[in-house]
């Protein structure tokens, strides 16, 4: 969430931004209602003063009947404007939902074919072998059965491809504990708070990605994100205390809500998956070069397995209200021939950390809200579908990349 009153000393930015993002976003129609707002706290506040003043004039003796009826009625009036006011707050609070982010200078402007590659690793193989037809093959996945039991796009691994999966985690693990990340297991559920907290608002209801849980102020994460962004909520922290680095592993279920057109096949793009998330508390001054060290942390795994890859900075039209800026690393995909997504990696500044009201102590006392970082280390059905349509071979074996041999009990071929 962004701050009223940074909105107004930044009125042009942020609406370009809201603009480029995609949102429809009348934010002046916000800040005529905290006008509103604004003129009734005054008027509150005169009338407490009011009230203060008349309670004192009573202290000492018998008051007057006047002053009685007086300070009844100064009561009764402050009651109703005080719960008008409650509403115009809730109400203003609530309009800011829907203010995105503002994005850095250097996002590209335009939809999802702006963004821009920044770098490149690897070479791209001209043919692969395809994942779902290959794990099927083997009896390694079963999609059917995991319709049977939860619908469309739930599955169950099975045999070496559950162990391969178990591989790419302990291998990530391993990384991101090298780079001083804190492990950490995290609930599958969050309150509507985190949740909105967190950011992930849609920009139109039909893209709503999470499942609800039905007489419960809970939904499913669609990521670890959620919960440790949340870990800190209502807290300060010190600040020789940042930056803070939590590894965060976690189930992540998706509706993959307006995803209409979009590469789905078999675990691509799957309704629960696992996931091993980077997570960062840290000074404001800071989020740009860490920005840079979980990307870095990203690209540095997905070289030691051996997957070719770019890295493309993500145009405003297709980053979420949280991202200041995003970076995908996309894999090259030898059976389709293109990139497609395997992480991100995104800097929200101090949006999510004034929602979850996250702060910072500075050691001269100073109060202000710290930034968060996030980045994907592994996504774990993605990087399955990218290991498997890269190391395949044609005479139908898996040849093990060779970082992730340590974890297979030193096998070579699956």
């Amino acid at each position: 969430m962004l701050d009223v009153n940074f909105i107004r000393e930044h009125l042009a930015e942020v609406k370009k931004s809201t603009k480029e993002k995609g949102y429809k976003t009348d934010v002046d129609a916000i800040l005529k209602i905290d006008d509103e707002r604004k003129s009734l706290l005054q008027e509150v506040e005169k009338m407490r003063k009011d009230r203060n003043d008349i309670a004192a004039q009573m202290k000492g003796g018998k008051p007057a009947p006047e002053l009685i009826a007086k300070g009844k009625e100064i009561k009764q009036k402050l009651a109703d404007e005080e719960k008008k006011l409650d509403e115009l707050t809730a109400k203003v609070n609530d309009a800011l939902k829907s203010v995105p982010n503002v994005i850095f200078d250097d996002v590209p402007l335009g939809g999802e074919e702006k963004s821009v590659e920044v770098k490149k690793w690897g070479e791209n193989k001209k043919s692969g072998t395809d994942h779902l037809d290959y794990a099927a093959s083997r009896d390694w996945v079963d999609f059917e059965r995991g319709a049977k039991v939860a619908g469309a796009k739930f599955y169950y691994l099975k045999g070496d491809l559950a162990f391969l999966e178990n591989a790419l985690l302990q291998f990530g693990l391993k990384k991101v504990r090298e780079h001083g990340f804190t492990y950490m297991t995290t609930p599958d559920l969050v309150s509507s708070k985190v949740l909105e907290g967190t950011g992930f608002a849609p920009r139109s209801s039909e893209q709503s990605d999470e499942y609800y849980i039905e007489g419960e102020d809970l939904a499913l994460i669609a990521t670890a994100e959620m919960p440790i962004t949340g870990y800190h909520m209502d807290e300060i922290i010190d600040e020789d205390k940042l930056p803070l680095f939590y590894a965060g592993y976690s189930a992540c279920f998706r509706k993959e809500a307006g995803t209409y057109g979009k590469y789905t096949r078999g675990l691509f793009r799957v309704h629960q998956f696992n996931k091993l998330e980077m997570y960062c508390f840290c000074l404001p001054e800071q989020s740009k070069e860490i920005h840079e060290k979980i990307l870095a942390i990203e690209e540095e795994i997905w070289q030691e397995i051996g997957i070719p890859y770019h890295v493309i900075n993500i145009a405003a039209g297709d980053l979420g209200a949280p991202a200041a800026k995003k970076y995908d690393l996309e894999y090259w995909s030898p059976v389709n021939q293109k990139y497609q997504e395997l992480t991100s990696c995104s800097n929200c500044t101090d949006f999510q950390a004034r929602s979850v009201n996250v702060r910072v102590r500075r050691k001269d006392g100073k109060i202000e809200f710290v930034h968060t970082l996030n980045g994907t280390a592994i996504s774990l059905a993605r990087a399955m579908v990218a290991v498997i349509e890269n190391y395949a071979t044609e005479g139908g074996k898996f040849k093990v990349p060779e970082v992730l041999r340590p974890y297979l009990d030193g096998r070579e071929e699956l």
